[in-house]
Order: C-alpha cells, then structure tokens, then sequence
C-alpha cells in the first residue's frame, strides 16, 4: 500500500524532484507549488500569476536549496525555504515548458517546449546560449547527460529522439521510433501500432552518461547506447498496454521505473541484456531475426498475441503495482535513508512506495 502525502495541492500534480537532503518539491495545475519534508509535511507553497501549470521542477545539483520550476513559458528560479518570492525568472521559450534539465556542472539549464525548441540557458550570463530547432511537434523532454555537460538527447511527439552537443546547432544523431519500429518488425503492422504511434513522452539518462531510455505512446521502452556522436538501441520492450508517461532510471543503476497511462508503475533491471548485448553482438543480431520471423508467422490475417516473453523481450518486471491512476510523474529517491518511488499521478496527492526490497 502507498503512503499518501495530502495536504498541499487541490489539483493534479504534473511533476516532482527532490535534492540530495530529500526535500521534495511538486507542480501541479494552475500555478501551483509545493515544498515538502521527508516525513510528508507542507513545508512551502506558492502560486505563480495566472492559469500556467507548473510542468516542471528541478532542484539545484550544486545548491540544495535552490529550484528552478517551470510555468507556461516562464522559468523562476526559488528559494526553497521561502517560495513566496522568485529570486529571477526567465522567459525565453516562445511556448509552454515541458521539461526542465540542468548539466552537472550547474552552469546550463535546458528547457524543451511546445514548438518543439529547447533553449539553452546560460545561468552565469543570464543569457540564452543555444537555440536547438530540430523537432517538427511537441519536445516533450530533455536530458544533459552525466559526465558530459555539454551533451543532451531530447524526444518529442513528432515520435524522434535526437542526441545533442551544444557545439553543434545541429542534431549529432536522430531516430524515428515508428520507422524503426516498422523495420524491425518486417512485416504488416497490427492495429494497435496504427491506433497508438510511438509519440515519444519521456527520457532518463543513466548515472554512466551512456545508456538512455525512452518512453513512448506505443507501451514500448526502449534502450539506447550512445557511441561517439550516434546512438544504437540496445534493447525494446512492451512494458505497458498503452503509453509510457514516465521513465526513470535510479541512480547509480541500470534500474528502470516505468510509468503508463494504464495505471501501472513497473520496475525493471535491464543491466543483464545491456552487457550481453555488449559482448555478444552477433548473438543479438541472430536473436533480433529470430524474432522477425516468428512475428511474421504470427501475423497472418489475425492480429498478433504476444505471450511475456515476447512482450518484455528477456526482461520481466521485478515489480508491477497496480496504482490505478494515470502516471504523471516518476521519481525514485532516498526518503529517510530508504529507497522510496515517489508518483504523481491525476489526484492531488503524492503516493509513496517502498522500494528497498526490490533492489536486491
């Protein structure tokens, strides 16, 4: 059973972070903001001007104390102890901000909006620095990654997932999920992949900077490897039975949370395939056909039915909890010492889930 952190927000929270202290912070809809203890209290609340959702918050990796969050097209940069008022804000993204990242170094933060643009912000000068245009839809998330300041990827509904070096104003890479999906399939496509595009929703970089995963409307994740400046997948998976909200990676580990619009959340350990697939590439080359051939077989005239092996590839979740609601937003941090997944979801509470038992 989840624990119920209430009393704070009166409408959907869209999103959640939390600082190596294990403050926690949550937007929701219509402006509104939270800070909260580790035991669940209200520790700080504000409401931005206006109607604007927050979509995103993100806490400072150098100063714990300091928030950058997200609404409509503005970005403010708070005080956590004291939320009453903004220490600077920005406006630099032309529409509404779905994603907030920050490099490690705490210098650059990016900031991927509804034009399918991410700016990047210079926090030193104050300035933008790079304006990366390469999505033709909605950039629904972005992520610096760790031990590379100046390298991002980013997703979007127009179903890409791009790498990024702010060198370039240009992409390094790109894929397009539902043509690489129709590639590797080989064969007719079935109605579900017709009725739910692989619309890209979310991104997490592992703590080692070279593996990412994605989530997308078709209930698939999938996992990329970056080498040099292209990227391959290294493994994909039906993981929900319909979109993934949320993907994240805990730290440290090839531990995969997974958050769906079916009201599932799902932990998964992909580090075995990751090195397998590292090893033994032309094993992975004979089992991709293999596979190829046994969904050809399968298809006929009938629509396909996919038995766990088939859906989850190797892998099968090591955790599967039924939260029943929409996922808005996934975090896994350390609350109190103990390994916690912290979910936003359509209520306006946090629900908070035990996780040490399953990182054995």
């Amino acid at each position: 059973m989840a624990v119920k952190w209430t009393g704070g927000h009166t409408s959907p929270i869209l999103c959640l972070n939390a600082n190596q202290e294990g403050l926690v912070a949550s937007g929701a809809e219509c402006g509104d903001l939270m800070a909260w203890g580790e035991d669940g209290t209200p520790l700080g609340h504000t409401r931005f001007q206006g109607t604007d959702d927050v979509a995103s918050v993100l806490f400072s990796p150098s100063c714990p104390t300091k928030l950058y969050a997200s609404h409509g097209e503005t970005i403010s940069i708070l005080d956590v102890r004291f939320l009453k008022g903004s220490l600077d804000h920005f406006h630099v993204n032309e529409e509404e901000i779905n994603c907030l990242s920050l490099n490690e170094t705490d210098n650059l933060l990016a900031s991927a909006d509804d034009s399918g643009a991410i700016k990047i912000l210079d926090l030193e000068n104050k300035k933008v620095s790079r304006s990366l245009k390469r999505h033709s839809n909605i950039c629904s998330s972005v992520a610096f990654r760790p031990h590379r300041p100046q390298s991002l990827v980013s997703c979007g509904l127009d179903m890409q997932v791009m790498l990024w070096n702010l060198q370039k104003a240009r992409p390094l890479w790109i894929t397009n999920l539902q043509e690489d999906e129709t590639e590797e399939m080989e064969g007719p496509q079935s109605p579900g992949q017709l009725l739910n595009p692989a619309l890209a929703h979310s991104l997490s970089v592992a703590s080692c900077g070279n593996i990412f995963s994605c989530g997308a409307e078709d209930g698939k994740v999938r996992i990329f490897r970056v080498m040099g400046v292209k990227c391959e997948q290294e493994l994909g998976f039906k993981s929900h039975t319909s979109g993934v909200s949320q993907v994240c990676f805990l730290p440290e580990t090839y531990l995969l949370l997974t958050g769906g619009n079916d009201g599932k959340i799902m932990l998964w350990n992909v580090s075995s395939e990751i090195e397998r697939k590292q090893k033994s590439p032309i094993k992975h080359t004979r089992r991709k056909k293999a596979k190829r051939e046994t969904y050809t077989k399968q298809v006929g005239n009938t629509k396909p039915s996919l038995t766990d092996e088939e859906e989850h590839g190797n892998i099968l979740p090591k955790l599967n909890l039924e939260h029943g609601e929409k996922v808005n937003w996934l975090l896994g941090t350390k609350i109190k010492g103990h390994q916690k997944i912290l979910v936003a979801d359509q209520t306006s509470c946090i629900s908070i889930y035990p996780l040490n038992e399953f990182l054995i």
